[in-house]
């Protein structure tokens, strides 16, 4: 299944929860990340859900993590 990647969506945040060790929350935005509206994941639809889950487990999968040094 292909996933839109945009920035703000729901994969791009999933992979960026885990890449800065945030912890599992579904959540996206309407535009750009931090420049729209935050999409909480009782209002996501089961889709959505999948596809930042996906992006989390991506990253989870490749050990990319923020090194905080």
């Amino acid at each position: 299944m292909e996933y839109d990647t945009r920035h703000g969506g729901p994969y791009d945040r999933g992979g960026a929860d885990s890449y800065y060790r945030r912890g599992f929350k579904p959540h996206y935005y309407s535009g750009g990340t931090m420049q729209s509206d935050e999409i909480p994941e009782a209002l996501m639809t089961p889709d959505e859900i999948k596809a930042y889950t996906k992006g989390f487990d991506d990253n989870e999968d490749l050990g990319d993590f923020k090194d905080w040094g």
